[in-house]
């Protein structure tokens, strides 16, 4: 059934996420500005573009779903998503920033001296952008068709279009801007129907949703032991996989210096605690007034977007889906336009470009190499997303986690820690630890996974292969040399930036 207001809302999305992506254009003067904004963000509106490229459709949707689908043990993700901020806080943060660096790849052979390395980084990379692409725009496509009746293929294409006009327009100017306004665009949307099917139920004196006690009681279930594993292994990837996520990384190269950078890094858990807070009210109030054949698509996708329509019947409820609509549609914007950002970064820096050609700290203007890699990055995620089976959010996006986590945390890490990393060190962790969580995210995608521990394991992968990848990649530095200026550059990621700035 066409709801024509949300399709206004999402409307009105687009064409203000266009004007905002115009604006930063007319920002972007030079290489620093189109890939780090300058270096000159300021914490508070990085933390809010942070928050709006962070809180992507399995934030805005997917946890609302969990929540309903499977129970309260869901909370734990809005948990983990948050506290892997803390843990960026604390590790790497600022040295992050100090290094200097545009992006992860870069990062690595600046602190390991290897190109090798390097390429192999920028792979990882297009690899965890397009796995992280894929359910932006298979949810943008659902988004719409539950509101306007058109095929998937619509939606996925009108966010293909947009983001990657933007990222080729104005890059990181562009992206920083519409992502700051969409993240507050993103809690309005979500908040303030909250609040008012919150009153409605109140009002209506309804009793709180019907529920098995499987659903109200954490960890209970036909197999306890493997939920607590599920649990705890998914946590992990939700804590170290957000440093490794290539989109969130880069983010940290546009602060200043490294005080700000940790300033960002604070202002971003208060501004994704208070975001938090809203998606479970979703799932709870699915219970009692949702009939199941309303979601029959995939509850992690519609639940926030069917609800409003259910307890409202009429041009309230019409108007709440609007609204949840449009924020829904900013969610996927938002975030496919971090992504795209690092995967064409990558594919231009260490694709389309030779050695001696890649981007330097000066201030030439980007070549026209970055605008194909921003147009050829989108074309792989958006013909799965239209041809292939609907791939649930949370489960894509959990797998990118935990790629991540069993990946780039070990780099990041040791490579800010510990000195005696070495270059074959870091490739043989980021090896084991890409291939078993790739392998397993297979598996578990394709639903060939076997039952049991087994299939629990493949399912949450990262509390064995993490601690796999930081072995490995310890045992093979302590056998192999060291980088030549291994001193200068940890001298560098943990001096402060006026001691920096003196010598």
């Amino acid at each position: 059934m066409s709801q024509p207001l949300s399709v206004l809302a999402i409307l009105l999305v687009c064409l203000t996420t266009l004007t905002l992506g115009a604006l930063g254009l007319r920002l972007a003067k030079g290489t620093s500005d189109f890939y780090v904004a300058g270096r000159t963000v300021t914490p508070w509106r990085n933390a809010s573009a942070i928050g709006g490229e962070y809180l992507s459709a399995a934030s805005y949707l997917g946890v609302a779903g969990l929540v309903y689908d499977r129970g309260v043990d869901m909370l734990w993700m809005p948990v983990g998503y948050t506290v892997g901020y803390l843990v960026l806080l604390i590790l790497v943060a600022a040295p992050l920033r100090r290094s200097g660096a545009y992006t992860l790849p870069d990062f690595a052979e600046t602190r390991l001296e290897s190109a090798t390395l390097r390429r192999g980084c920028a792979l990882l990379v297009v690899g965890i952008g397009w796995l992280y692409l894929l359910p932006q725009m298979q949810g943008a496509g659902l988004a719409l068709r539950h509101v306007s009746g058109a095929p998937t293929w619509v939606g996925a294409g009108v966010l293909t279009v947009i983001v990657t006009l933007n990222v080729v327009a104005g890059g990181m100017r562009s992206v920083t801007l519409v992502q700051s306004v969409q993240y507050w665009i993103k809690l309005s949307a979500i908040a303030v129907p909250a609040f008012v099917l919150l009153a409605v139920w109140h009002r209506s004196g309804a009793p709180a949703p019907q529920a098995d006690t499987s659903w109200w009681e954490p960890l209970t279930g036909d197999a306890p032991g493997r939920t607590l594993f599920t649990t705890y292994s998914t946590l992990a990837a939700l804590c170290l996989g957000t440093m490794g996520l290539p989109h969130i990384a880069v983010r940290f190269y546009t602060n200043p210096d490294g005080v700000a950078a940790r300033r960002t890094t604070v202002s971003v858990l208060a501004l994704l605690s208070l975001f938090y807070l809203f998606p479970p009210i979703y799932g709870f109030l699915g219970r009692a007034y949702l009939d199941p054949s309303e979601i029959s698509d995939d509850p992690s996708r519609t639940v926030v977007l069917a609800l409003p329509g259910a307890m409202l019947p009429g041009l309230d409820g019409q108007l709440l889906t609007a609204l949840a609509a449009g924020g829904a549609f900013a969610a996927f914007l938002a975030t496919a336009s971090g992504v795209t950002m690092s995967v064409a970064g990558a594919i231009d820096q260490d694709v389309l470009r030779p050695l001696a050609a890649r981007v330097t700290h000066g201030d030439a203007s980007p070549s026209a190499s970055f605008r194909i890699a921003a147009a050829t990055g989108v074309l792989a995620p958006f013909v799965v997303a239209i041809t292939a089976a609907p791939i649930g959010i949370s489960s894509a996006v959990g797998h990118a986690f935990a790629i991540a986590a069993a990946t780039f945390a070990p780099l990041l890490i040791l490579g800010v820690w510990w000195p005696r990393l070495t270059a074959k060190g870091a490739a043989a962790g980021i090896t084991v630890g890409g291939v078993t969580t790739l392998v397993a995210a297979l598996v578990s995608v394709t639903d060939l996974a076997p039952g049991g521990w087994p299939g629990a394991l493949l399912a949450a992968p990262t509390a064995w292969a993490t601690p796999l990848a930081f072995a490995v990649t310890m045992l093979v530095s302590l056998v192999t040399p060291r980088p030549r200026r291994w001193a200068r550059t940890m001298s560098r990621l943990h001096a402060p930036e006026d001691v920096l700035a003196e010598a």
